[in-house]
Protein backbone atom coordinates (compact mmCIF):
# COMPACT_ATOMS: atom_id res chain seq x y z
CA UNK A 1 0.00 0.00 0.00
CA UNK A 2 1.25 3.18 -1.09
CA UNK A 3 1.19 6.45 2.04
CA UNK A 4 -2.17 8.01 0.88
CA UNK A 5 -0.73 11.34 2.39
CA UNK A 6 2.49 11.96 0.65
CA UNK A 7 1.94 14.45 -2.07
CA UNK A 8 0.67 18.18 -2.33
CA UNK A 9 -3.02 19.12 -0.81
CA UNK A 10 -3.91 22.53 -0.74
CA UNK A 11 -5.49 23.54 2.57
CA UNK A 12 -7.73 26.03 4.16
CA UNK A 13 -8.84 26.39 7.23
CA UNK A 14 -11.78 28.22 9.06
CA UNK A 15 -12.77 29.24 12.77
CA UNK A 16 -15.43 27.12 14.86
CA UNK A 17 -18.09 30.27 14.93
CA UNK A 18 -21.62 28.75 14.94
CA UNK A 19 -23.17 32.35 13.38
CA UNK A 20 -24.91 31.65 10.30
CA UNK A 21 -24.85 35.60 9.92
CA UNK A 22 -21.28 35.85 9.21
CA UNK A 23 -19.87 35.38 5.47
CA UNK A 24 -17.42 32.48 4.93
CA UNK A 25 -14.49 34.58 4.18
CA UNK A 26 -14.96 36.75 7.56
CA UNK A 27 -14.66 32.71 9.20
CA UNK A 28 -11.01 31.78 6.76
CA UNK A 29 -8.00 31.39 9.70
CA UNK A 30 -5.15 29.56 6.97
CA UNK A 31 -4.68 28.85 3.70
CA UNK A 32 -1.81 28.06 1.65
CA UNK A 33 -0.23 24.43 0.45
CA UNK A 34 0.60 21.36 2.12
CA UNK A 35 3.35 19.07 1.10
CA UNK A 36 4.07 15.57 2.43
CA UNK A 37 6.88 13.55 2.34
CA UNK A 38 7.02 9.98 4.19
CA UNK A 39 10.13 9.42 6.27
CA UNK A 40 9.54 6.22 7.65
CA UNK A 41 6.51 3.19 7.67
CA UNK A 42 4.71 5.81 10.18
CA UNK A 43 6.55 9.11 10.03
CA UNK A 44 5.95 12.48 7.73
CA UNK A 45 7.77 15.71 7.11
CA UNK A 46 7.11 18.14 5.00
CA UNK A 47 5.75 22.20 5.08
CA UNK A 48 2.89 24.12 4.93
CA UNK A 49 3.04 27.28 3.94
CA UNK A 50 1.20 30.50 1.40
CA UNK A 51 2.87 34.35 0.78
CA UNK A 52 4.71 35.71 3.50
CA UNK A 53 4.71 32.11 5.35
CA UNK A 54 6.02 28.41 5.64
CA UNK A 55 6.40 25.99 8.25
CA UNK A 56 8.04 22.81 8.76
CA UNK A 57 6.15 19.89 9.52
CA UNK A 58 6.82 16.78 11.65
CA UNK A 59 4.54 13.94 12.49
CA UNK A 60 3.18 10.28 12.13
CA UNK A 61 0.31 9.20 10.19
CA UNK A 62 -1.76 5.74 11.37
CA UNK A 63 -3.61 2.86 9.35
CA UNK A 64 -7.20 2.23 10.22
CA UNK A 65 -10.39 3.16 8.72
CA UNK A 66 -9.88 6.11 8.74
CA UNK A 67 -6.94 6.61 8.27
CA UNK A 68 -5.01 9.55 10.70
CA UNK A 69 -2.39 12.20 10.31
CA UNK A 70 -0.92 13.65 13.17
CA UNK A 71 1.87 16.58 12.73
CA UNK A 72 3.42 19.94 14.33
CA UNK A 73 4.23 22.79 12.06
CA UNK A 74 7.26 25.20 12.85
CA UNK A 75 9.06 28.12 11.58
CA UNK A 76 10.07 31.96 11.86
CA UNK A 77 7.87 34.12 10.49
CA UNK A 78 8.42 37.88 10.00
CA UNK A 79 11.19 37.11 13.09
CA UNK A 80 8.99 35.21 15.48
CA UNK A 81 8.33 31.61 15.93
CA UNK A 82 5.09 30.15 15.05
CA UNK A 83 3.93 26.17 15.99
CA UNK A 84 0.56 24.75 15.20
CA UNK A 85 -0.84 21.31 15.98
CA UNK A 86 -2.91 19.48 13.58
CA UNK A 87 -5.14 16.31 13.37
CA UNK A 88 -6.92 15.13 10.56
CA UNK A 89 -8.83 11.87 8.56
CA UNK A 90 -8.58 11.01 5.24
CA UNK A 91 -11.61 10.61 4.15
CA UNK A 92 -13.33 7.37 2.73
CA UNK A 93 -14.33 7.22 -0.73
CA UNK A 94 -17.89 6.78 -1.19
CA UNK A 95 -18.75 3.69 -2.61
CA UNK A 96 -22.03 5.35 -4.66
CA UNK A 97 -19.83 7.96 -6.00
CA UNK A 98 -20.93 9.10 -9.61
CA UNK A 99 -17.93 11.64 -9.23
CA UNK A 100 -15.20 10.21 -10.84
CA UNK A 101 -13.73 13.81 -9.78
CA UNK A 102 -14.08 12.48 -6.40
CA UNK A 103 -10.62 13.77 -4.99
CA UNK A 104 -9.26 12.18 -1.97
CA UNK A 105 -9.92 14.74 1.53
CA UNK A 106 -7.90 15.34 4.76
CA UNK A 107 -10.48 16.67 7.12
CA UNK A 108 -9.31 18.17 11.20
CA UNK A 109 -8.54 20.13 13.78
CA UNK A 110 -5.66 22.93 14.08
CA UNK A 111 -4.38 24.85 16.97
CA UNK A 112 -2.10 27.57 17.23
CA UNK A 113 0.29 25.92 20.15
CA UNK A 114 2.32 29.48 21.16
CA UNK A 115 0.91 33.18 20.44
CA UNK A 116 2.26 35.32 17.66
CA UNK A 117 2.03 38.52 16.51
CA UNK A 118 -0.90 39.56 14.27
CA UNK A 119 -1.95 42.52 12.21
CA UNK A 120 -1.56 45.95 13.37
CA UNK A 121 0.47 45.07 16.85
CA UNK A 122 -2.33 42.48 18.27
CA UNK A 123 -1.23 39.08 19.19
CA UNK A 124 -2.83 35.80 17.90
CA UNK A 125 -2.96 34.51 20.96
CA UNK A 126 -2.41 30.29 21.73
CA UNK A 127 -5.26 28.14 21.75
CA UNK A 128 -7.53 29.52 19.01
CA UNK A 129 -9.04 25.89 17.07
CA UNK A 130 -10.01 26.14 13.79
CA UNK A 131 -11.38 23.27 11.53
CA UNK A 132 -9.48 22.67 8.44
CA UNK A 133 -9.69 20.65 5.18
CA UNK A 134 -7.32 20.16 2.72
CA UNK A 135 -7.56 18.46 -1.01
CA UNK A 136 -4.83 16.92 -2.99
CA UNK A 137 -3.73 19.37 -5.50
CA UNK A 138 -1.22 16.33 -7.48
Amino acid sequence: MTNPFVGNWTYRSFLNDPDLSKAANDLLFGEGTLAFAEQSVTELSGTIGGPGWSLDLRGSFGYGSPMQVRFQGKGVVGGEEWIYDYIGWLVPAWPNSTDRLEVPTIVGSVVRTIPHSGDGGSTNPAGVVASFYAVRAD
